[in-house]
């Protein structure tokens, strides 16, 4: 009479690297800010595109765009309003 044998282990699959911790606030906001003048550093990019949400990005990117209009308001006006 045989005795039956359990399989031998399936070799383990080596461990998946770790989900990258999705991007803060301040991290979005300083993307964006650095994409206004088009200067970004390869490994932040990289980082960025794996912990970035595209949503965030253009939800912070409008907001942005947004403060700085009117940031370019206010200076004119008060330019204007000084002038003479």
């Amino acid at each position: 009479m045989r005795q039956r044998q359990d399989p031998p282990p399936a070799a383990s699959a080596p461990p998946r690297p770790a989900e990258p911790r999705p991007a803060t606030f301040l991290q979005v906001a300083g993307a964006v800010f650095w994409s206004f003048f088009g200067v970004r550093k390869r490994r932040h990019m990289l980082q960025d595109a794996t912990t970035i949400k595209p949503l965030y990005v253009i939800i912070v990117g409008l907001l942005s765009g947004l403060v700085f209009v009117f940031a370019l308001l206010a200076l004119v006006s008060f330019i204007t309003r000084n002038a003479g």
